[in-house]
């Protein structure tokens, strides 16, 4: 293994566990499995083991996600801001023909790619302090609700690793495990990250062309369409829809269905599936039609409030940077 000259400087298990990982029936179990089904050496992942450190800061914050708490106000005022909207311009015009090269190859408009690495960790600046192994090791085996999801993104992750040549107690990212400019979990980075670059590695850590064409190259997976309008804010009165909105993020609707309350969708087929929201906004209560591509979006995140956000900050990058352009 590559990694195995670096386990030594791993320390035992974090005291806030009484058992450390190295020493639990269901983590020896997991690594038989791993050894059976994946050909991993078993004294080495004993070792590996032996140095993840169980976090309990991890569990508090997974518990409660903003997306779970938060207002869309709340959530908008903190994700969509004027230094992300800059910094967007900056950053689309830094990198503007690999930009405008992923938009050719894939069909997704270049703002989309934009706010979904300014919002996810802000152009690559903020890319996660925590260790993706103790990480994926905590949800996998001490986080009940999700446990199962985890520990297949920490078998992900450690295939990933042997695949990409890399120390897995050297990699970073949130703590959820998901790394690099675009944040992917591990099984997201094996199925979508690409070399766009084309150097031979598919490198969304440092590398911000890789990382541009994998955000593009997953919404493209995922159907992107291309074909205009993600979202539209209505105008709606007396609650003449509500019986409609908030009913998860799976296309429920028609176009037709919400004009047939009355309310005005502009320059839509009336056939266009379509889901409707009810937001409490920082100004009041906002109503949002989300279309197929809205819908992509949050197979990204699973949260409308995400791909709102998605929405809002590409809008708001393109309109500023066509300004830019115009002023020139």
């Amino acid at each position: 293994m590559v990694w195995i000259a670096a386990l030594a400087a791993c320390s035992g298990a974090g005291a806030e566990h009484p058992t450390p990982y190295g020493d639990r029936a269901d983590v020896a179990q997991y690594i038989q499995t791993l050894v059976a089904e994946h050909g991993f050496d078993a004294q080495a992942l004993e070792t590996l083991f032996a140095g993840v450190q169980q976090r309990q800061d991890i569990i508090d914050r997974i518990s409660r996600p903003a997306e779970k708490v938060w207002t869309w106000g709340r959530y908008k005022s903190h994700l969509v801001d004027d230094d992300r909207i800059a910094r967007g311009v900056d950053f689309w015009a830094e990198h503007e023909a690999t930009l405008a090269a992923a938009a050719e190859h894939y069909g997704v408009a270049p703002e989309y790619v934009v706010a979904v690495i300014g919002i996810e960790t802000r152009y690559g600046d903020i890319t996660g302090g925590f260790r993706v192994l103790d990480a994926l090791t905590t949800l996998g085996f001490d986080y009940e609700p999700r446990a199962k999801f985890f520990r297949k993104e920490l078998t992900e992750f450690l295939l990933l690793a042997r695949e990409e040549g890399k120390n897995p107690t050297d990699l970073y990212g949130s703590y959820a495990g998901a790394m690099g400019y675009g944040q992917f979990i591990p099984s997201s980075y094996r199925h979508y990250a690409v070399d766009f670059d084309g150097d031979g590695l598919r490198d969304i850590w440092a590398n911000a062309d890789d990382a541009i064409g994998s955000v593009a190259n997953y919404f493209a997976r995922h159907q992107w369409r291309g074909d205009g309008v993600v979202a539209v804010r209505l105008e709606v009165s007396d609650e003449a829809v509500d019986d409609l909105v908030n009913q998860g993020l799976k296309l429920r609707h028609s176009v037709a269905d919400v004009r047939a309350r009355g309310v005005a969708v502009p320059e839509l087929d009336a056939e266009r599936k379509a889901a409707l929201f009810k937001l409490e906004g920082s100004d009041g209560i906002e109503y949002w039609l989300a279309l197929h591509d809205f819908y992509v979006i949050t197979r990204y995140n699973h949260s409308h409030l995400y791909a709102l956000a998605v929405y809002e900050l590409s809008q708001a990058i393109k309109a500023r940077r066509g300004a830019a352009v115009v002023g020139r």
